[in-house]
């Protein structure tokens, strides 16, 4: 007999049955009847039940994700999702969304039209389940475009627009979305050219660090479409009526409109509505107070119970770090700024020191500057390009210093910025925490692999460095040592928690008698036969499989290498006489350090058997599963170290016949 948890397990807790699909014809029916508003009521209630419960299995499951932008906009899906069915030769039936972390609604739409069964909902973000943080084309069934990161979807779908004349193109939007420039550039094109875009704003006045309407006062969302040309319809999102009249008026006109919904994030979620916690997966507490309320009971039980039931890293222990905390370098950044400013006093700080958030002080570190000194803080919003410019600006004068942080992936938005920061010779410490691509259950959009673009002038310029601590000792060293330097200064962290790195005797590498000096690599262990290079959560996997290699007779030593782009000509030289080099990074292998450390190695006449590993892979989904997706895992490592002795052993006998 099959047990309770399996049975659950192939069923889906809320009936997806229920939803009718309806035909209302946008371009002949002027007022919903009352039988179609109640069958869209019934429809919304099941889908926002259906959102809160399958994320809320990210929030037990420890996945994580994101709740209230997808149950917000439910009602318009609904709404779009009946024109599409009553006119599709007017419409490009596609749910464009440029607010990719709204995932659920594609996920959602993808179960109700049969292309993935409703139960598999159940493993939203779960490694290998093929639902990812974000829609990615070709990866879930059902799902037709790639979202990418916020705020970057609408200038597509303008190319769409152009591509299907006489056809509805249709994007959702976000207040927090908008904020991104990419929007005013869509909005000018769209205007100009009189595109059939309609724009689907959800207008909460959320974003993840706070409310738009206090920390960047003055904007507008409609004001600011309207200041482009575009014709805008602000209405209450949950007046179905209203929301009806103006997506009605949005088809019928021929050109660019936006529908700004203005409603509280999370509607009638008791102690989420309104918050920013909405923004995020809705903690569990709260989705079963919801559940209860709804009397939704298989759904409470799934929570309760084999929802939490997560798979963990197969490895538990990893050698060199035994014993160690897990921290978080992304916040330990700020701890250590705040060590570094609480030696000035008041007045030359604020002077001397500018940092600006990006909306995501919580996740970046910048949030305990924040508190401890709010006077150098400016709180601004998703606007990477000008927030990255204007702590360059403030940095102009050799005295002061701007600090800037926001998600490695965002890095590849503001390549030109740093480029005039530099030709303007500004000082900017910049943090660019979720490097790499462990624990990214965000998926492929939102991974940091192109860390070495930072470092894009010529060899005249300003040298620009680009730091990647192994742990938070090493860390804390590194802000303390550089944070006055001149120039632009990159440091990198993970998602991810590390451990400490250990000496061989066990106690930390990076302790009490540890300077940082830029440039120069560390020596975890030595080695005979080889060297591992690596940096950032890949070295502790390097230590790990550099211990077990010399269990096994491969004397393997380890190098640290915390600056990325500055080559330590002592230590080059040492671990290019022996026989094999190969470099272990979180980064793409395509424009990481593997593709440059070969040819640092041949200039200077060394050549070792040379090997590098880095992320060659779109993601698999979910958190510890994308480091052995990858194969940079300490058995992965292993492999290509022997693999690469066995080479040069052959290779050897081949020479000696």
């Amino acid at each position: 007999p099959r047990s309770c948890d399996q049975s659950m397990a192939d069923t889906f807790p809320i009936d997806l049955a229920k939803y009718r699909k309806l035909s209302i014809d946008p371009f002949s029916v002027q007022t919903l009847s009352e039988a179609d508003k109640s069958a869209l009521r019934e429809n919304i209630q099941l889908c926002r039940d259906a959102i809160v419960f399958f994320t809320a299995c990210g929030s037990a499951s420890g996945y994580g994700g994101h709740t209230g932008g997808a149950f917000d906009t439910v009602p318009e899906v609904c709404l779009f999702d009946a024109f599409f069915q009553a006119r599709p030769d007017k419409f490009v039936p596609i749910f464009f969304d440029e607010a990719g972390h709204r995932v659920a609604t594609q996920y959602l739409l993808s179960a109700l039209n049969g292309k993935i069964p409703a139960a598999h909902l159940k493993n939203y973000r779960v490694g290998h389940a093929h639902l990812p943080g974000h829609p990615e084309l070709g990866c879930t069934p059902g799902v037709e475009f790639s979202s990418g990161r916020l705020g970057h979807m609408w200038p597509m779908v303008n190319g769409v627009a152009m591509a299907n004349p006489g056809k509805v193109a249709i994007c959702l939007g976000s207040d927090g979305s908008q904020m991104e420039g990419n929007d005013s550039e869509a909005a000018r094109l769209a205007v100009a050219q009189g595109l059939n875009v309609k724009l689907v704003i959800d207008d909460n006045d959320v974003t993840i660090a706070g409310h738009p309407a206090e920390y960047l006062k003055g904007y507008d969302v409609a004001k600011t479409l309207e200041g482009h040309g575009m014709k805008c319809i602000t209405v209450n999102g949950e007046d179905l009526d209203a929301l009806f009249g103006a997506l009605r008026t949005a088809v019928a006109d021929s050109g660019p409109v936006a529908v700004i919904c203005k409603r509280k994030m999370c509607p009638g979620v008791k102690g989420v509505e309104g918050s920013c916690h909405g923004h995020d997966a809705i903690a569990v507490a709260k989705a079963l107070d919801y559940l209860e309320e709804r009397k939704l009971t298989d759904a409470i039980a799934w929570l309760n119970g084999p929802a939490k039931k997560a798979a963990k890293d197969p490895q538990a222990e990893y050698l060199g770090t035994k014993g160690s905390p897990l921290n978080a370098n992304r916040a330990a950044f700020g701890d250590s700024v705040c060590k570094v400013l609480a030696k000035l006093p008041e007045a030359e700080r604020k002077s001397r020191v500018m940092c600006i958030d990006t909306d995501l002080e919580g996740s970046t570190g910048l949030k305990v500057i924040h508190q401890k000194f709010p006077d150098i803080f400016v709180q601004s919003g998703i606007m990477e390009r000008g927030n990255f410019s204007a702590a360059a600006g403030f940095g102009m004068a050799k005295d002061r210093q701007g600090i800037f942080s926001t998600f490695a992936a965002f890095q590849e938005m503001v390549i030109s910025e740093i480029t005039m920061a530099r030709l303007n010779y500004c000082n900017v410490l910049c943090h660019f925490s979720h490097s790499g691509c462990d624990d990214m259950a965000d998926n492929s959009c939102h991974f940091g692999l192109n860390n070495f673009f930072a470092d894009n002038g010529v060899d005249e310029h300003q040298a620009t460095r680009l730091y990647f601590p192994a742990d938070s000792l090493q860390l804390d060293k590194v802000v303390e040592a550089v944070f006055w330097d001149l120039g632009l200064r990159f440091l990198y962290s993970t998602r991810s928690k590390l451990p400490l790195i250990q000496k061989e005797d066990g106690s930390n590498f990076f302790g009490e008698g540890y300077s940082f000096v830029s440039g120069k690599d560390d020596e975890i262990r030595s080695g005979k036969v080889g060297y591992i290079v690596s940096f950032g959560d890949a070295l502790y996997r390097s230590l790990d499989a550099v211990e077990r290699l010399k269990k096994e007779g491969f004397d393997f030593g380890l190098i640290n290498k915390c600056t990325l782009n500055e080559v330590d000509e002592e230590m080059i030289r040492k671990i290019g006489k022996t026989g094999v080099v190969l470099v272990v990074e979180p980064l793409g292998r395509k424009t990481g350090l593997g593709i440059r450390f070969g040819t640092w190695l041949l200039e200077r006449g060394l050549t070792p058997k040379y090997g590098y590993i880095g992320v060659t892979r779109e993601g698999s989904g979910g958190l510890w599963e994308q480091v052995y997706h990858q194969g940079y895992d300490s058995a992965s490592i292993q492999a290509k170290a022997k693999a690469l002795t066995m080479e040069l052993l052959l290779a050897k006998t081949l020479l000696s016949q």
